[in-house]
């Protein structure tokens, strides 16, 4: 997991097996830092540490509560050694 800031959006870039994935460093029950949790390879999972949410890296979708609201997820592309993120 790397974590980069865009404008004042900070973003978690995670690698689950190969497939690069970026999500909104922000759970949305409370605002705590998604990229500071425990993340899961195999399920390809991020859980809050503040609340034990799960966060499925491929939608920003919660898997448990209490979040029951997505996160935003950013499409990654990558080229040669370069990850590039698409941030509106």
């Amino acid at each position: 997991m790397r974590l980069v800031e865009h404008d004042g959006i900070k973003i978690g870039v995670f690698n689950c097996d190969g497939a690069y994935h970026a999500i909104e460093d922000r759970c949305s029950h409370d605002n705590g830092p998604l990229a500071e949790g425990e993340f899961d390879l195999a399920a390809c999972t991020v859980e809050c540490p503040r609340h034990g949410s799960l966060f499925d890296l491929t939608t920003g979708r919660p898997k448990t509560l209490p979040a029951f609201q997505p996160v935003q997820t950013f499409p990654v592309a990558v080229e040669d050694d370069t990850i590039t993120l698409e941030v509106n």
